[in-house]
């Protein structure tokens, strides 16, 4: 039977989009505690079933598909530029698919306005009343409002139209920075990209007896098993470790290894990977929010992906990757590698100075390629050790110098120092797991 926060979710994916909803009015509907609703609400906006907006309230959208990432809704762009929505209110779920800035004359402006774009234009009541009529929404920027009739005309078709203070080139700026950002998280790899699904996974129930895991031994060629209850949630996992030796005739949950590790479809592939290193985990349950089981992830899928998400191209640049395409390379030989870099002023903090992140960053790089070099293999970080000694200023040229220390079959020990001119300015002890390439 479904718990009452399972009931809120699938009543709250039930809904036709664009409807509306409140605590208080899930509460009363399904006879449940208001905090009970607030939460299954909270986790409703996690999974993008609805988008809660200031002075309009909590809507019912539509959910993106990964793929559909790079559009937004009327309801994000609300939010992203602190917008107050003045008309067309029931359209807020919909998707825009391009936005187009009103500077130029007003018949060149409808040129470009189709249904599903958004025109981002000052005080010009025409221009909004001509945009809504095309099918697209409308943005106000400088904080100007429109007429009551163009508002009406917005109910009417439900399109909506919003105002916010901010003007017109920091409205687009935003909206870019917001759609950039879209495309970063879509390059996430996340465990649901690649586990083994519900249906290919074998598991055992708490209550089989062992024979049931040489059974399944047998037939799969590997030891390891999650272990759920009646309910279908993870309660442990089982490995020849646990039943070697015992009984044939006792039950799983008496050797299990109880409250394994688990991760959800939306954890990252790079913290699967680390967990799993770190911890030595072969298997790694995948579940829902409710911890019943929906499949499996291996270390060895896990690490081929994170090698092959390496070698693809990126879309959006992270800070890491503006950051480290700055490293230029002297020298590579692995005994005496030296790589260069400008200090630019992304990499300053408040003070001007090259930030301790950046300087992290430079020394993980550096490390990660005097591993490559030495045995084509690549690194989890597990910690490093960092020593700041002097700042460093804008413009000034930085030396990288990794040194191997100790390398074994799975792990490294690198010593790593940073140079501006002939003065030392950082150093660093990194310690990484090596993962081959497949």
């Amino acid at each position: 039977m479904a718990t009452k926060h399972e009931q809120i979710l699938l009543f709250i994916e039930s809904l036709k989009v664009g409807n509306k909803i409140s605590v208080r009015q899930i509460a009363k509907e399904l006879n449940v505690s208001e905090g009970t609703a607030y939460r299954a609400i909270k986790q409703a906006e996690n999974q993008g079933l609805v988008s809660t907006i200031e002075r309009v309230g909590t809507i019912r959208i539509e959910q993106k598909k990964k793929e559909n990432f790079e559009h937004l809704t009327f309801a994000e762009i609300v939010g992203i530029v602190d917008g107050q929505v003045l008309g067309g209110r029931e359209g807020l779920h919909k998707t825009l698919h391009k936005f187009v800035i009103g500077a130029m004359k007003l018949e060149a402006m409808m040129r470009y306005t189709e249904k599903d774009s958004l025109l981002i234009v000052g005080n010009r009541v025409e221009a909004h009343e001509l945009a809504i009529n095309e099918g697209a929404a409308v943005l106000i920027t400088g904080g100007f409002d429109t007429e009551d009739h163009v508002k009406r005309l917005a109910d009417e078709k439900q399109l909506p139209i919003i105002s916010t203070s901010y003007d017109t080139f920091t409205v687009a700026a935003m909206i870019n920075r917001a759609i950039y950002d879209q495309l970063i998280k879509k390059e996430i790899v996340l465990v649901g990209d690649i586990f083994t699904t519900y249906n290919d996974t074998y598991f055992v129930s708490g209550k089989d007896v062992l024979d049931k895991w040489y059974q399944l031994n047998e037939h799969t060629k590997h030891s390891r098993y999650p272990v759920v209850d009646e309910q279908n949630k993870v309660i442990g996992i089982v490995t020849s470790k646990d039943v070697i030796g015992k009984n044939r005739n006792i039950t799983i949950d008496r050797v299990m290894t109880k409250n394994p590790m688990t991760v959800l479809e939306e954890t990252s592939l790079a913290y699967a990977a680390h967990m799993m290193v770190w911890e030595g985990i072969e298997i790694m349950p995948v579940v829902d929010n409710h911890n019943k089981l929906v499949g499996l992830i291996s270390r060895q899928d896990v690490l081929k992906a994170l090698q092959h998400v390496q070698r693809q191209p990126q879309v959006g640049e992270t800070i890491d990757d503006i950051v480290t395409n700055r490293l230029s390379v002297v020298s590579d030989d692995p005994h005496d590698m030296i790589l260069r870099s400008e200090v630019t002023p992304q990499m300053t903090n408040a003070l001007g100075t090259l930030s301790n992140g950046v300087l992290v960053s430079f020394i993980s790089e550096a490390g990660s390629r005097l591993i490559r070099q030495l045995k084509k293999s690549d690194i989890v970080v597990e910690n490093i050790s960092t020593y700041f000694i002097k700042p460093v200023q804008l413009d000034h040229k930085l030396d990288i110098r990794p040194r191997l220390l100790e390398i074994g079959r799975k792990s490294a020990k690198i010593d790593i120092e940073v140079f501006n001119e002939k003065d030392i300015v950082g150093k660093a002890i990194l310690i990484a797991q090596l993962i081959d390439r497949y």
